[in-house]
């Protein structure tokens, strides 16, 4: 395991927090994110930015970009946040399947579109992706050689 994709839709609240978060946890391990529909260019939300800052984890640099068969073929592992998003890329991108998958797998749930709304619905977000951020953290140093761990 070297890189992890995090997908939404406009690659500017949930997949930047999503690789804040993963990026943070797993600093031997290229992450980065895209969007189904990206605002190209733009950079993430400011509520975002605000809430990750709170956490220690800074994404004032992100740029949103759009999600590409070069982007998903660096990809060993992507994360979607809902159903759709994985029914999507598996559809455009047949090859992705089997190493796609919910960031919430494993609580079984989608995480909701903060986009537009107040900042209750992006710390509700934040919790969901925080959760199987550290889900999925945990699998991956569980199946990481030694010798790729961060130390």
């Amino acid at each position: 395991m070297r890189s992890v994709l995090t997908v939404c839709i406009g690659n500017i609240c949930r997949s930047p927090m999503a690789e804040g978060l993963l990026a943070a946890g797993l600093p031997g391990l290229r992450v980065f994110s895209a969007g189904t529909g990206a605002l190209v260019g733009r950079p993430a939300d400011a509520t975002a930015r605000k809430l990750m800052h709170e956490r220690g984890v800074d994404i004032s640099g992100h740029v949103a970009q759009q999600v590409s068969q070069l982007l998903c073929r660096q990809a060993d592992l992507i994360l979607v946040m809902d159903r759709d998003q994985r029914r999507y890329l598996e559809s455009t991108y047949p090859f992705v399947r089997g190493k796609v998958f919910r960031i919430a797998e494993f609580e079984g749930h989608d995480v909701p579109d903060p986009y537009g709304k107040d900042e209750a619905a992006f710390e509700h977000a934040l919790a969901l992706i925080d959760a199987g951020a550290r889900a999925w953290i945990d699998r991956i140093l569980k199946i990481t050689k030694p010798e790729q761990q961060p130390t």
